[in-house]
């Protein structure tokens, strides 16, 4: 009886850390994509600043509310506007943002078939 108690006590304590991990990546992987506000160029994730400190705890906080992570984003981009994801959604501020690489592109082939066109 004992070696049971010990064997479900063993399972209990591995499953809990199990689930704890999980948390874990999943409030690394919100705050990668989330960028500090404070510091040039570094995501939450990666910053020590106040700012990224209490957006860590808000997210571990939502994370144990049980809100997705949909809801997380929805939360943070009306608090701080859109500014603060790595990765916005596609919507009429931020058209530029996505289509100006496809552009550059394509002008820059438009250039180079131009180029080869002429060398013949």
């Amino acid at each position: 009886m004992k070696i049971l108690k010990l064997i479900f006590i063993t399972f209990l304590v591995f499953s809990l850390n199990y689930l704890n991990a999980d948390e874990i990546d999943f409030q690394n992987k919100i705050t990668k994509n989330l960028r500090c506000l404070i510091c040039q160029g570094q995501s939450v994730y990666d910053s020590d600043s106040e700012f990224a400190i209490s957006v860590k705890l808000v997210v571990k906080n939502k994370i144990n509310a049980g809100l997705s992570e949909k809801e997380i984003y929805n939360f943070l981009t009306e608090k701080y506007g859109e500014w603060i994801l790595y990765d916005p959604k596609l919507n009429k501020n931020t058209y530029i943002l996505w289509f100006l690489p496809l552009l550059i592109f394509l002008f820059g082939g438009a250039i180079v078939i131009k180029k080869f066109i002429n060398i013949r």
